[in-house]
């Protein structure tokens, strides 16, 4: 076994003998490489507390090494390949994650949040190229239809526009943002929290087949490895430093999607929002979250996404506005002049330039204007309103000949 091959086969028996993220053994990889740091490990090195305990339990279980060649063995005959930090493909911005810091940490998986040893991958497309110009669109996987809409929209606007489309892959919110991506034939990931040979929910399989197909199939776990409850945070990690934004769509009280924007900010990444329904148990999680941090952006379409996630001064938003009327080019005085007349009858220019506010002469130059612009009409008696316009009829009917 070549040294390469030696340093890779290290990388995914840490995996295993310790999940994803955990700080101690990425501080040991950086500072020994994955090669000592399994042997460091294996012989019982590894830091009192809950990382030695589980160390040992798992190498009761089977040896390190085996487990990880077999895991090797099995992503191939799937389709897959790993990706480590030595080859081409790796996504450089998940190396933020060893900065990453949550606060107020009560539970293991919120302060064990360091980077990837190492991804494995289904698909064709490089990572890292994947990556680099991508949008998370997450929220809850109980979605009302108005979420499963905005996030379609989402998902597919985003596409359409040459940006990544990453998820969980999960039902609701998740499914529709991978949806509307394939829909518009973009690019989609969907970042597991198991194996990518027993892809979570089942009921998606058929989405994660047509992913794997035009996208990316990613997860830190080897195959065969199950979608445990903690392992959706640790995987929301990597979605959130992996990409430029999160935008959440629809999410409740308690809600893994908060945590991965949680996560965002804290890696200095843009965490989104996008509104709902005050009377709905599905926006008490965004809307809250929208209040807790200052930071985080409200967004409403894809145009507030880009401009949030895009090239500085190159991907603004249009301002919303309304419909624009004939008054809008109007100036005060005239303005003024238009609504003091009366909504029926005419009005002297006398009474009606007191009325307004403006001078005699002033109020017949703006009339002038106004009539010029077909807004009054002058009558005998003074100045009213013009008529409204008449739709135009269609033209009539040539007779049948009898």
């Amino acid at each position: 076994m070549s040294a390469e091959e030696e340093r890779r086969l290290a990388r995914v028996a840490l995996t295993w003998l310790a999940e994803p993220g955990t700080r101690a053994v990425h501080h040991l990889v950086e500072r020994h490489g994955p090669v000592e740091t399994l042997d460091l490990l294996l012989d019982g090195g590894s830091p009192a507390g809950w990382l030695h305990t589980t160390v040992a339990a798992r190498s009761a279980a089977g040896d390190a090494r085996a487990v990880a060649a077999e895991a090797l063995e099995r992503a191939d005959r799937l389709g897959a390949r790993l990706v480590t930090p030595d080859d081409e493909e790796w996504p450089a911005q998940v190396a933020s994650l060893a900065a990453l810091r949550l606060p107020d940490v009560s539970r293991r998986v919120d302060g064990e949040t360091a980077p990837p040893l190492c991804f494995w991958v289904r698909g064709s497309w490089p990572l890292g190229e994947a990556l680099d110009r991508s949008v998370a669109v997450v929220g809850a996987r109980a979605a009302t239809g108005y979420g499963q809409h905005v996030a379609t929209e989402l998902g597919y606007g985003l596409a359409e526009r040459d940006w990544t489309v990453v998820s969980g892959g999960a039902f609701g919110i998740d499914a529709a943002a991978h949806r509307g991506a394939l829909t518009a034939g973009g690019l989609t990931v969907a970042v597991l929290a198991c194996g990518l040979d027993r892809p979570y929910p089942m009921g998606n399989a058929a989405l994660f087949d047509r992913i794997a197909e035009t996208g990316l199939l990613v997860s830190e776990w080897p195959p065969g490895a199950e979608p445990l409850r903690p392992r959706f945070l640790i995987r929301n990690r990597v979605i959130a430093a992996g990409t430029r934004g999160t935008v959440v769509v629809e999410a409740s009280a308690r809600s893994g999607a908060t945590q991965t924007a949680r996560r965002a900010i804290h890696s200095n990444r843009v965490a989104m929002v996008v509104p709902g329904p005050v009377t709905s148990a599905m926006s008490v999680g965004a809307h809250e979250f929208l209040r807790e941090h200052s930071k985080a952006r409200l967004v409403t379409g894809v145009a507030h996404v880009l401009e949030e996630v895009g090239r500085i001064g190159a991907d603004l938003a249009p301002l919303a506005r309304g419909p624009q009327r004939a008054t809008d080019a109007l100036d005060d005085e005239a303005r003024s002049l238009l609504e003091a007349l009366p909504r029926r009858g005419a009005m002297g220019v006398d009474r009606l330039s007191v009325r307004a506010g403006v001078d005699l002469r002033t109020a017949l130059r703006k009339l002038s204007l106004l009539e010029e612009l077909s807004m009054v009409v002058r009558r005998d008696d003074g100045y009213a309103l013009a008529p409204p316009a008449k739709p135009k009829r269609a033209a009539a009917e040539t007779p049948a000949s009898t």
